[in-house]
């Protein structure tokens, strides 16, 4: 076993070839049992063990800088960082996270979770070093995948102007979440596969040796210069016109292949980009055969890759699937769109049924937004469905090319609120504050799963923008004889009591119906009402409660307290009834790390007992 010696970089260079393919192997069989205990994410941290140890062996680190773009392959560099022996604690409440973090080591130079960032932050890391007049080498490991946002271009053009060392490594697996889409991937696909050059290189490399006395040098020539036969054969690369030197293709699961590319980009004085092969999922059979399904995971069977604990019940995801394939059936007008998660965001089964509805535009959420405005400018009914974490991501095309035109434009906003494991970079805690502040938008939260369904059908018939926002997990199934039609801008009575009303949002229904159950018992009636829209909030509503002679009203949603659901209700009752106390609950202004969900909702005093207990002391003492 040559893991359990490997405590830092120094202890790579003491092995063999053999004995650092064995490691990788190794590291290998210590990620699919980690993940498979913990969940995290498996295929892309399996594509990247050989690609990580000849980084390694062929920078300074911590001195020399990496930045992993996404930040989900960087299990292999936590374990050769010294963290090998945290890894129980994975993604869990107080433990290792599962993307690279500052706080957590100094192999960690930049905080990574949302995808094409990396060649920007590096870029700025390296112009720093420069300035400071320091000298160390920075590289930005991007996948291809990521190569389909737009931001990542921004970092290359800017790259392109270097005058001093900077390295991007193009970690080239033919996947994101999913398959890759675009001209990128058709471009990239070109180089792999580009059968006259690789025969011209073998012929040429053959004959080259064949030559007496300096045939064998004229090959290590070549093969340390600027991969000048392919300069040759394909003179105009994009990567090349844009001034960016290009190496490769590199076998990313080659060590030595990967450690003497890297030292000799180390060696150029400008932008170089390094691409290398990798295969998602290598070394675990399920995860190659399905690297999008093994992606992400949840706890898992080994020997079957099936999950410990499969799903038995729909979750919101899933309703939501079925809902649009059915309305889509109905509606030709429907389309839909995705940013690089078809499956994700349930949006596989309209594609299925609906190919030439269907759009993926790859992780470019910016685009996604804006090319569904032009859709609904055509009279089409486009649904962009995206995670909340990831929608900020297109905060400004929402603003300027769709709110401003008022153009129909739903945003199936999937993942919102707590998330758990993730941490900071996925909890979908903003979206409330952020799409609330956008005049002509219009934002839902459902209470269950039906009403999910009605909210859908509603959204797409309104002919305006609107933002429905769901929760990560099981859908809830209860209060389903509850179920008025939805009407712009009304919220729903649930039950009715006295004193005390709580008006929750989405998710936080089921969390008000304990609070009612438990205080029920203790001889306390509170009144419990559905906002359903945070966007316009009800007024009717809570002048109601006024009227009906309720001395407080106690919000509740799963989103932060600035901008939210709390803070519209509480400006309105200041101004029209200020004899009525407000009790906002929601999540602080802040950051939430990553956790298993009930443990961050208690942790954040959002559970029912916490609630219960901020109620005793602001109401009942």
């Amino acid at each position: 076993m040559f893991l359990e010696n490997i405590r830092g970089p120094e202890d790579l260079r003491k092995l063999s070839s053999r004995e650092l393919n064995a490691l990788a192997g190794e590291i290998r069989e210590f990620i699919i049992e980690k993940t498979s205990q913990y969940g995290g994410h498996l295929a892309s941290n399996l594509g990247v063990v050989e690609l990580t140890i000849g980084l390694y062996l062929a920078l300074d680190l911590p001195r020399d800088r990496i930045v992993w773009d996404v930040g989900h392959q960087a299990y292999t560099h936590k374990i050769l960082s010294g963290r090998k022996d945290n890894f129980d604690g994975l993604r869990q409440y107080g433990g290792l996270s599962g993307f690279p973090k500052r706080s957590e080591s100094p192999f960690d130079c930049f905080d990574t979770g949302h995808s094409s960032t990396s060649i920007s932050a590096a870029l700025g890391i390296a112009q720093a070093r420069d300035l400071k007049g320091e000298d160390f080498s920075v590289v930005a490991v991007i996948g291809d995948g990521a190569l389909t946002g737009g931001m990542a271009y921004e970092g290359l053009n800017n790259a392109a102007r270097m005058k001093k060392n900077f390295i991007i490594v193009l970690n080239d697996n033919n996947m994101s979440i999913s398959r890759n889409v675009g001209g990128m991937s058709k471009y990239l696909n070109g180089i792999r596969s580009d059968r006259g050059y690789n025969q011209f290189k073998i012929s040429v490399g053959s004959f080259l040796l064949s030559v007496p006395v300096i045939g064998r040098w004229l090959v290590k020539y070549l093969q340390r210069t600027k991969n000048s036969i392919k300069q040759l054969l394909l003179p105009g690369m994009l990567f090349e016109d844009m001034g960016i030197t290009y190496l490769g293709p590199v076998d990313g699961h080659n060590i030595s292949a990967v450690r003497r590319v890297i030292r000799e980009a180390s060696r150029i004085d400008h932008a170089v980009l390094v691409h290398v092969q990798t295969k998602k999922g290598k070394g675990y059979p399920p995860a190659e055969q399905h690297p999008d399904r093994f992606h992400g995971v949840a706890p898992f069977e080994i020997a079957s890759g099936l999950p410990k604990k499969p799903k038995t019940a729909p979750d919101y995801t899933d309703v939501f699937s079925e809902e649009l394939v059915r309305l889509g059936g109905m509606d030709q007008r429907i389309v839909a769109v995705t940013a690089a998660m078809p499956g994700g965001t349930g949006l596989a089964a309209f594609e299925k049924a609906f190919p030439e509805r269907f759009f993926d535009v790859g992780i470019a959420e910016a685009h996604a937004v804006t090319s569904a405005a032009g859709m609904a400018s055509m009279g089409l009914k486009p649904v962009v469905a995206v995670y909340s974490s990831f929608l900020q991501r297109g905060y400004d095309q929402i603003v300027h090319d769709v709110c401003i035109m008022r153009l129909p434009v739903v945003f199936a906003v999937d993942r919102a609120g707590l998330v758990g494991s993730d941490g900071e970079t996925h909890q979908g805690i903003f979206d409330y504050s952020y799409l609330g502040s956008i005049p002509n938008m219009t934002v839902m939260a459902p209470k269950n799963a039906n009403e999910l369904r009605d909210m859908l059908a509603f959204a797409l018939e309104l002919g305006q923008p609107v933002a429905i926002r769901y929760p990560r997990g099981t859908a809830y199934q209860e209060l389903s004889d509850f179920r008025a039609p939805i009407a712009l801008g009304r919220g729903e009575m649930l039950y009715e009591g006295h004193e005390i009303a709580m008006v929750a949002a989405g998710s936080m229904v089921s969390t008000a119906v304990h609070i009612r159950e438990k205080e029920r018992a203790r001889g306390r009636d509170f009144t419990l009402a559905n906002a359903r829209f945070v966007k316009p909030v009800d007024t009717e509503l809570l002048d109601d409660l006024v009227e009906k002679g309720h001395r407080a009203i106690v919000t509740l949603e799963e989103n932060v307290r600035r901008g939210g659901f709390g803070e519209t209700v509480l400006d309105y009752m200041q101004r029209q009834h200020p004899e009525v106390r407000v009790v906002i609950i929601s999540l602080p202004d802040n950051y939430v790390e990553h956790g298993d969900v009930t443990k961050l909702r208690a942790g954040l005093r959002i559970d029912s007992d916490s609630i219960i207990q901020r109620l005793e002391e602001e109401l009942f003492e």
